[in-house]
This record gives structure tokens, sequence and C-alpha cells, in this order.
């Protein structure tokens, strides 16, 4: 079993490791590495960066690809950089890897690799203007997508897309899955995904990702097996406080009532027997 934690846990395990053992610098550089050996590069590639540490990890991808005669095109979204992105890009400029800004009239139909740096885990809300725009147009490109930690306007929390979220063909996550990543839309977004270890260590096991031959034990005659949408239905006292925080509410369903749920959101399985909770996903 792999584990599955909440973004809250992710961002305090990646800030003790910094502060621990190994730089963020050295850290984005292994989360950079471990998209380029997940993907076989050819063509005209489009790395999209937002301004925070996300975008650091397509800066040091762009770096890794031209290091090895595969020159991408950086688009920025914003001038702003993190501190340790700012580091790499500063890198990409000195190697003269071309970088030029997009904005909501950005056409990607020119390229045949799109990969999607834009925002990270910690997103939640709605996405507004222009990123909207540009998120649509990377949907609508016809390239091959790759997702860099989750996929761009997904909440890292709770799988929510509102009102959508970049659609890939790969999703790469970076040290441990995360729990918005099998939840509500996300199945709907992420083609494949894969996990890449980096080295962060990890302050609270939370939550596992089941292979498919462990299911048994939670599927037989005294588990009830929902899609989400029946689930909300047919136990959820609020809807929105279900979609909002399937985890909590699941739990403290299968606790009241002496349950195991299997809720299925389209291919993705949301498992909670009283004890433990755990996930499954076809998109492994």
């Amino acid at each position: 079993m792999q584990d599955v934690i909440t973004v809250k846990n992710m961002r305090e395990s990646d800030a003790f490791t910094i502060n621990t053992s190994v730089s963020g610098r050295e850290l984005m550089l292994r989360a950079a590495m471990g998209v380029y050996k997940n993907v076989k590069w050819k063509g005209n590639i489009a790395i999209v960066c937002g301004s925070g540490n996300n975008g650091g990890d397509g800066y040091a991808l762009a770096e890794i690809l031209a290091d090895r005669d595969v020159v991408p095109t950086i688009m920025r979204y914003g001038d702003k950089l993190s501190d340790d992105g700012g580091y790499y890009f500063d890198r990409c400029r000195s190697k003269g890897i071309p970088s030029r800004f997009c904005d909501e009239t950005t056409e990607f139909s020119s390229f045949d690799i799109i990969v999607d740096c834009l925002l990270g885990t910690g997103f939640s809300g709605t996405l507004r203007e222009p990123l909207l725009t540009i998120v649509n147009n990377i949907n609508s490109s016809g390239a091959y997508v790759v997702s860099v930690d989750i996929n761009s306007g997904l909440s890292g929390a709770n799988g929510i897309a509102s009102p959508t979220a970049v659609k890939s063909d790969l999703t790469v996550s970076i040290g441990y899955y995360k729990t918005g990543m099998f939840l509500n839309d996300a199945p709907k977004f992420i083609g494949r995904l894969v996990n890449e270890d980096i080295g962060i260590k990890l302050l609270k096991k939370q939550y596992y990702l089941l292979d498919k031959e462990e299911l048994s034990p939670f599927t037989g005659y005294s588990s009830v097996q929902l899609s989400a949408q029946s689930f909300a239905r047919e136990y959820a006292l609020d809807e929105a406080e279900f979609y909002r925080s399937p985890l909590k509410v699941v739990s403290k369903e299968s606790c009241d009532s002496k349950k195991i749920f299997v809720i299925d959101y389209d291919g993705s399985l949301l498992i909670v027997d009283q004890t433990y909770v755990y996930f499954q996903s076809d998109k492994i």
C-alpha cells in the first residue's frame, strides 16, 4: 500500500524536510527529474508555468530537457517567481531557453506536448480569467498534456474543479498522492496517475492506496457500495458539505452506522471502514 495524504500534511512534511535535510532547490530538481523520466519527449514542447513552486518545477524541467537537446518553450503566466523557481528560471535564461508570457489570447495548438505547471495542490475555489481561458485553450490544443503534481484547477483537498481544470493524459504526483486526486471531479480530468518519491519525510501517516487485489475484503457482502451521487442523496444530511469534505462526512456515517462504505467516483474509490480510509483508482 502507498500513502495518500492531505495537502496540509504535504505542506508541513515538505517544510520539515527542507528545514532538516534537503534544500527546496534540490527537491524541485528531483520533482522535475521525476516528471522527465515518465514522458517520451518529442516534438514541440511548451512548459506553462505559474508563479509558485509548481512553476519552479517547470523551469527545472526546462533546463533538464535543454541539457538533453530537447529545447522547450517556457510559457509564463505572470512575472512573479518563487525563490527556488527564480533560481531555475535564471539558469534557463542563461542557457537561452526561449520564454514568453501567456494570457487568454495564447494558442497552444502548435505544441505536441504541454506541461501544466500553473497551479499546485493548494489551489481551491474558482478559476477566474485569464486563467480560465488559458486552461480551456490547453484542453482544446490537441497536445499530449502532462500535469505536474496535480491538474491546475483541481483542489488538492477534495478534487473539485470549478468550473473546470486542465485535462491531462498524465499527472505526475510529487512526493505523495493527495486526497483530491481521487475525489469528486478528479477522475474526469486525470488520464493516468503516477507518483514520484522525491525524499520528503512524511510527518504523519493518514490514508492508504490499495492495489486492486487488496479490494476484496472491502467489497464483500458487508459493505455498502454506492456512487458518490447516490451517497449524497441517501446519506448526506448536507450534500454540499459532502462534496466539500467527503472524508469527514463518510467517516462519520461509517462510525455511526457501523458499515463499510465503498464510494465510486467514476473509477476512483473511497473506502471507509470505521477505523481507516483507503483509496483505489483505475487511473494508477
